[in-house]
C-alpha cells in the first residue's frame, strides 16, 4: 500500500493498544489487521479503517515536491540567543540575505522566528520586541517565490505576520496560547501544530510519558479536534511531533523511530531535528556546530518514513541528501522497497 499516496509503500503496520498505563505493540499484515478489526466494536472498527485510510491517502494540505522528496523549511532566527550560533541573525538585512541564500540553495519555505525556544535556556521575549524583529523581515521576503512562515506562539505576532506576507503559521505551543486559536482560524493559512504539552519555561523538566510516541499522537489528535471546533479544519493543519521539546534524548529517538505513526492523523508531518542536542547526547557532538551528520541522518530517516516537510538550518546539504535519496528510491520496484513499519524500540 502507498504511504500517504507517495513513493514509499508498506505491507503491514505496528499496532499499538493502550491497556491502562501500558501499551501493547505488535506487527501485523493487512489480513491480520482485518481479522482483528472484526473482533472490535463497530466504532473501534471504523476508527481503524479511518486511520488506515489516512495512512494511505495523500494529506490535503501539502504534498511532496517533485521528485518525491520532502519540502525543505529553512530556519531564519532573528534572535541573539538561538541554540545554534550559526543561525543567530542580528539585523533585518542579514536575515534577508540568509533567506535568499536558502532559497537559492533549494528551500521551499522560509520560517522566520523572533523568539528562541530552546528547552531550558531561552528567555521569553515580549510581543512588541518579537514583532519588531520578525515583521520587517517578513515584509522584505514577501516577494520571494517561496512560502514564508511566521514562527511564533503569540496571537498578535501571528496576525501581524500574516498581514505582512506570511502564508503559514508555525506554533510550538499548538495554538494553546491566549487568542491563538481565533487568530489562526481567521488567518486562513496552513498552521503547524507541534507537540509540546509542557509550559514554555518547564518543558525540559516535564518529560514523563506512558509511551512517548503514542502520547504525542493522542495529544496532537486532541489539538486537531479542538482546532476543528474553532473553525480551523484538518485540511489546514500540519503536525510536528516536537523532537527535543519536553523530551529526553532517548524519547526523541523513540518518536523518530515511530514518526510514520503520525500520518494516521491525516495531516502532513513536519520534523525538526536539525542540530538539536539529542543528536549530541546519542551520537556525539558537544555543540550544535558538530551535529550536521546527525541532522542529515534524521532527515533521511524521516524522508524514508514519508515525512512531508523538514525544518532545517542547512538547506543545501539537506536538499542534496534528500534529492539523492529520492533518486535511489526511484529505482526500487514495489517488491524491493523497504517494509515501512517502525520497529519496537526499548522501553522509554
Amino acid at each position: 500500500m502507498p504511504l500517504t499516496g507517495g513513493a514509499h509503500v508498506f505491507s503491514g503496520c505496528e499496532v499499538l493498544i493502550r491497556e491502562g498505563n501500558d501499551v501493547r505493540a505488535g506487527l501485523a499484515d493487512f489480513s491480520q489487521i482485518d481479522r482483528w478489526k472484526r473482533s472490535l466494536s463497530e466504532a473501534h472498527g471504523r476508527a481503524v479503517d479511518e486511520q488506515l485510510d489516512r495512512l494511505t491517502r495523500a494529506p490535503p494540505t501539502l504534498t511532496g515536491v517533485p521528485g518525491g522528496r520532502p519540502r525543505i523549511m529553512g530556519v531564519v532566527n532573528v534572535t541573539p540567543d538561538s541554540f545554534y550560533a550559526g543561525s543567530r541573525i542580528a539585523s533585518v538585512s542579514a536575515a534577508v540575505d540568509v533567506a535568499r541564500e536558502m532559497v537559492e540553495a533549494g528551500a521551499d519555505v522560509i520560517d522566520v522566528g523572533g523568539e528562541s525556544t530552546r528547552p531550558g535556556g531561552a528567555l521569553p521575549v515580549g510581543v512588541d520586541e518579537e514583532i519588531s524583529r520578525v515583521i520587517p523581515v517578513i515584509r522584505a521576503l514577501a516577494g520571494l517565490s517561496v512560502s514564508i512562515s511566521v514562527d511564533t506562539r503569540h496571537a498578535r505576532v501571528m496576525m501581524e505576520g500574516v498581514a505582512a506576507g506570511a502564508s503559514m503559521i508555525n506554533d510550538i505551543s499548538a495554538l494553546t496560547g491566549e487568542g491563538s486559536l481565533e487568530a489562526a482560524a481567521a488567518a486562513n493559512v496552513p498552521v503547524v501544530l507541534m507537540h509540546c504539552p509542557a509550559e514554555f519555561s518547564a518543558m525540559h523538566r516535564q518529560t514523563s510519558y506512558d509511551h512517548v510516541a503514542l502520547d504525542a499522537f493522542d495529544w496532537l489528535a486532541e489539538r486537531i479536534e479542538i482546532c476543528g471546533s474553532a473553525g480551523l479544519p484538518r485540511e489546514r493543519l500540519i503536525v510536528d511531533p516536537g523532537i527535543g521539546f519536553a523530551k529526553q534524548a532517548p524519547q526523541s529517538a523513540a518518536v523518530l523511530a515511530r514518526v510514520s505513526l503520525f500520518h494516521a492523523l491525516g495531516c502532513p508531518v513536519l520534523v525538526g531535528a536539525s542540530r538539536k542536542s539529542f543528536i549530541g547526547r546519542l551520537a556525539g557532538g558537544d555543540t550544535a556546530d558538530d551535529r550536521l551528520p546527525g541532522s542529515l541522518a534524521a532527515a533521511l530517516w524521516a524522508q524514508n518514513q514519508g515525512v512531508q516537510m523538514l525544518r532545517v538550518h542547512d538547506v543545501a546539504e539537506t536538499r542534496q541528501a534528500t534529492v539523492l535519496q529520492a533518486a535511489i528510491d526511484a529505482h526500487l520496484t514495489e517488491e524491493t522497497r523497504p517494509f515501512h513499519c517502525t520497529r519496537t524500540p526499548p522501553a522509554d
